[in-house]
């Protein structure tokens, strides 16, 4: 999954530079990697953090 990532970083890094400004480059990199992979990498932590979250149920003794 981290090596799909790291190649769509790479692919969106050169879309951005290939971009006639500045603005429209950071905007490209934006719209097509940052805000995609961080709906994914949400999505797919939701098993870590319900984990995470369970664990630390254990770990606090009910009265």
């Amino acid at each position: 999954m981290l090596i799909v990532a790291v190649a769509w970083i790479y692919v969106v890094g050169l879309m951005a530079l290939t971009e006639p400004s500045i603005v429209a480059g950071m905007m490209t990199f934006l719209i097509y990697c940052v805000v995609p992979l961080s709906i994914l990498y949400y999505l797919t932590g939701s098993r870590r953090r319900k984990s995470k979250r369970d664990a630390a149920e254990k770990k606090i003794p009910e009265e």
